[in-house]
Parts: C-alpha cells; structure tokens; sequence
C-alpha cells in the first residue's frame, strides 16, 4: 500500500474545494437576502459548459470563465423573474432550475464530449513556492483558488461593514419593514440572485476547466446540493463556509488517495463517504434547532409583492 503525501494531500484538497466555496458564497448572499435558490446544481453545470466551450473555443480558460459566470447569472434570472415577479414557489422553481440547467447543459455540451480543456497555468510566486511545505501547499495554485479566497473577505466586509451589507440582511430579516423604508426589495433579491447564479457559474467552470479538465454529462455530481447543506452548516456566516467547503474538499480527496493507495474498503463505500459525512454533519447541526432558527434569515423562501 502506498503511503499518502500529506503535503500533497491538503494542496489538491484546496483545489477540490474551490468549485463548492463558490457555490455556497454566492447561495449564502442570496439566502442572506432571503431567497431560497435550489437551483444551485444546475446553475454550476451550465456554468460548467458556459465555460468549457468559450475556453476551447478562444483557448482562454479567463475568457471561459467570465462566460461561466455570465452563463449562470443569467440561468438565474430565469428563477428570479419566475419568483420576483410571478410569486412563484421558490422551492419548486429552483428545482425546476436545476432540472433544466442538466438537461439544457447536455445538449450545449454534445459536440465537446472528449475534448481536452485549455491548460490553466498556476501562478508564479517565484522562490515562495520553493518553501518547504507552505510552499506546495499556498503558492502553487492558479488564480481561481485566490480569488475564492478574496471573494470570500469581500462579502464578509460588505455583510459586516457596509451599507450595502445591512440592506441586504435587512432584506432578508424583514422584507416588508425594508420596503416600508423606500428599499427596492425585488431589485435587491434580483442582484443578489444574480451574484449567486455568478459565483455558481465559476464553481462550475473551475470543475470544466481546472479540476477534471473536460466536460462529461452530470460532471457537478451533486456538488450543488453539497454547496446548499454547507451554507446551513456555516449558519450564514462567510468563513465558515470556508471551513466547510474545505472539510467537504478534504474528504473527498481523502478517499480518492485511499482508493489510489489500495486500501481494503470498498470503492463504492470510500465514494459515498463524502455525502454520508455531510449529511451526518448536518443532522448534528439541526439538532440544536433553537441555534439553527437564530442564525437563518427569518424572511428566507417567503415571497414579497407591495401590496403585502
């Protein structure tokens, strides 16, 4: 049995993160302006192939991934307008979402089946990636996974300090007193849904693009869904979702190098361990119900119209 690299285990449980830290930042601001998208799963994979075919198209994984994002974020406004302006359920709607989105993305992605995606270099930090241990570990990474990390500082800032910030959560706590104060409600949750649909879109890029690097049918693989469980795990708050997103990441690499290293457990049983420990987490979580209804926006999945 071979011996797992710890070292190399922790840098590649960072990259497998990025794509689910995307995913729940952007669905914790919608949920924070309290909008319940569940199409989550299929704004990433249409992201994925938004991306994937303008990368082998231009040979610009960058290009790939402004188109991801603009993929999602429009995918997104499909839910926004179905429950903004026609009040329609948002749990349903965003099923529906993510319905579409597969189905939508496996026909976009037919002609790219097979295809190698452009080559997305890391970036130079010169002698800091030569440092023993940190080095592999921090600096030998491609721009995606710092701008996660940035995004993730950004909307911690802004929820926290900024005017902005106290908008959105006001929206999302009370969405009748906020429109009682002159506050555009439905262009709230309408930008908020659109940053998610973004941040969903560049999840699923970074599979497409970095992580595999190609496109398969159903590449996502219930990453959405993992993205909506760690956003109730981080109880709403941004650096949890770090912690989560990268404990997710960490386990799934974790069997991945178990299978690799031969290790006597069932490969369907190693597989599953990611979603088992999730779900396991989050019936932990729920448990204290008292603490879970604190920290979850109290106008979340309500729908708003001016009359109300």
């Amino acid at each position: 049995m071979e011996a797992i690299n710890p070292v190399i285990l922790i840098a590649s449980l960072i990259v497998a993160s990025t794509p689910i830290l995307l995913a729940a930042l952007g669905e914790l601001v919608c949920e924070k302006a309290g909008v319940l998208n569940l199409g989550v799963e299929g704004m990433m994979i249409f992201g994925a192939i938004c991306g994937f075919a303008i990368a082998v198209e231009t040979e610009s994984p960058a290009l790939g991934f402004v188109f991801a994002a603009l993929g999602g974020a429009a995918l997104s406004m499909i839910f926004g307008v179905l429950t903004q302006f026609l009040l329609s359920n948002q749990v349903a709607t965003g099923l529906a979402l993510t319905l579409f989105g597969l189905g939508f993305s496996a026909l976009v992605g037919q002609g790219y089946v097979g295809i190698k995606a452009p080559v997305t270099e890391p970036l130079n930090f010169g002698p800091m990636s030569d440092i023993p241990v940190l080095g592999r570990i921090l600096f030998s990474h491609d721009l995606m996974v710092y701008i996660s990390i940035a995004l993730v500082a950004a909307v911690w800032a802004v929820l926290t300090f900024t005017r902005a910030g106290l908008i959105l959560r006001a929206v999302g706590e009370s969405h009748d007193a906020a429109h009682a104060l002159g506050y555009k409600v439905v262009r709230i949750r309408l930008m908020a849904i659109a940053f998610g649909g973004a941040l969903a879109g560049l999840g699923g890029a970074y599979l497409s693009l970095v992580r595999v690097p190609q496109w398969t049918e159903g590449m996502t693989a219930g990453a959405g869904w993992i993205a909506l469980a760690i956003v109730v795990f981080a109880s709403w708050r941004p650096w949890r979702v770090v912690l989560g997103a990268y404990l997710f990441g960490g386990i799934t690499v974790l069997q991945l190098n178990l299978q690799a290293a031969g290790v006597k457990v069932p490969v369907e049983l190693l597989s599953m361990s990611p979603y088992l420990i999730t779900i396991l987490v989050l019936v932990l979580m729920s448990m204290d119900k008292t603490r879970a209804a604190l920290n979850a926006p109290a106008a979340l999945g309500r729908s708003f119209h001016a009359s109300s």
